[in-house]
């Protein structure tokens, strides 16, 4: 069994031994006019809020909680 797929030598000739190379099993579902190569991989879209908005929302979390201790009597 070298084969790279582990199959048995006898059946080489059966029709279900036959596997699509990685550009074609992932080409599947990719439109027909895609102009640019999939560069990551799939699942769902990706949505960043950007690094400002992270150091703002952490800012005003810290600043909730020294007013929330300065507050206190």
């Amino acid at each position: 069994m070298s084969d790279q797929h582990g199959i048995d030598p006898r059946a080489h000739s059966d029709p279900r031994n036959v596997y699509p190379s990685d550009e074609e099993f992932y080409s599947g579902d990719r439109p027909h006019d895609a102009t640019l190569p999939e560069d990551r991989p799939r699942g769902g879209a990706t949505s960043h809020r950007g690094r400002l908005a992270t150091v703002v929302l952490i800012v005003f979390i810290a600043l909730v909680v020294i007013a929330w201790v300065f507050a206190l009597p």
